[in-house]
């Protein structure tokens, strides 16, 4: 069968297109719309009118890409740019009047439990205890577990887009005592998710998300044309260092760097602190780099558990589709 998922993030809007093969869902084609919402929300995080309309149109062009593909219409969600918006309800009934796809938010909770699930799937048992740490433009999300599932998850405001606006907006690059509140607020909102992962030892940590991985690059990570299966680790020490060398240069110095693209270079010193500080305080040294995160842990469970668990979690119902659009129920079969 042929699945597909649609995520509105931060910075883009992705459509990822899998064929399930032994129950893993296989890459087929993927899009990216670079949208950058997280540039056009107000003060209080209200997404302006222009970026609803072009996340609108990224939407429908994603079920367009979809239909012709032969997939069924996308599980659609949106990240924290998205869920913490006080126009939200807007912006998904815009979403839904003008592509007919019901795009959903999901608690920051959910999101850390679906991406531990692709961690889990792709890094499989031998991992043991495994914690698990995705870094998105607006929170930071956190889990711990030793099944399929983790028996602890959480979401903290941390994202790498949302600290740099509230703390590195200032100058560039950014002054001694910018970094020194930027470091405070961090370890304040991790002070209890890091006493907890320290107490449980895990024995495997990843990272996944776009963030984690061009930080991993610019640490010495084998490059992204290795392909996905190429082991890559991030470490402490060379963490540290690389936020040390990210808060002497200004943005546009930093996308010269290796593995930090333009997009994201005004964030990644942001990201950069973030995984330093969790690292350290859950003491931990290094962490494997997942290529599976939240959209693969969604196509999971959604080939795992039927197409009721998507009916459960988002309370949307199936995801509507062109009439020439097979249906997810008819492909997936009754819920497991």
């Amino acid at each position: 069968m042929r699945v597909s998922v649609v995520d509105a993030g931060s910075n883009t809007v992705r459509l990822v297109i899998a064929d399930v093969v032994g129950g893993v869902p296989l890459p087929v084609h993927t899009v990216k719309w670079k949208l950058r919402l997280s540039e056009q929300v107000g003060p209080d995080g209200t997404i302006a009118e222009e970026a609803v309309e072009r996340l609108v149109a990224a939407v429908a062009e994603a079920g367009d890409t979809a239909l012709r593909w032969k997939a069924a219409g996308p599980l659609a969600f949106a990240t924290a740019v998205v869920r913490g918006a006080p126009n939200r309800a807007e912006v998904l009934e815009r979403v839904v009047a003008g592509t007919g796809i019901r795009m959903c938010t999901l608690p920051g909770e959910t999101e850390a439990e679906l991406t531990f699930l692709a961690a889990r799937r792709w890094l499989g048992w031998k991992a043991g205890p495994l914690a698990l740490l995705d870094i998105g433009g607006g929170s930071l999300e956190v889990a711990f577990g030793r099944g399929r599932l983790p028996d602890f998850a959480a979401s903290l405001p941390l994202g790498a887009n949302r600290l740099t606006r509230e703390y590195l907006d200032v100058q560039d690059p950014p002054g001694a005592g910018e970094l020194k509140e930027l470091r405070r607020r961090i370890r304040h909102e991790l002070r209890d998710v890091a006493a907890r992962i320290r107490w449980e030892s895990p024995r495997t940590a990843a990272v996944s998300s776009r963030t984690f991985q061009q930080l991993a690059r610019l640490c010495g990570a084998a490059p992204g044309r290795f392909g996905p299966f190429e082991p890559r680790a991030l470490r402490r020490r060379d963490l540290r260092e690389a936020a040390h060398t990210l808060a002497t240069l200004p943005a546009a110095e930093r996308a010269q760097l290796p593995g930090i693209s333009a997009p994201r270079a005004a964030q990644s010193l942001a990201g950069a602190v973030v995984g330093h500080t969790a690292l350290k305080l859950m003491g931990l040294r290094r962490a494997v780099v997942c290529p599976w995160a939240i959209r693969e842990g969604i196509l999971l469970r959604y080939i795992e558990d039927g197409a009721d668990w998507w009916t459960r979690t988002t309370g949307s119902g199936l995801p509507a589709a062109p009439s020439s659009a097979v249906s997810l129920r008819s492909v997936v079969g009754p819920s497991a």
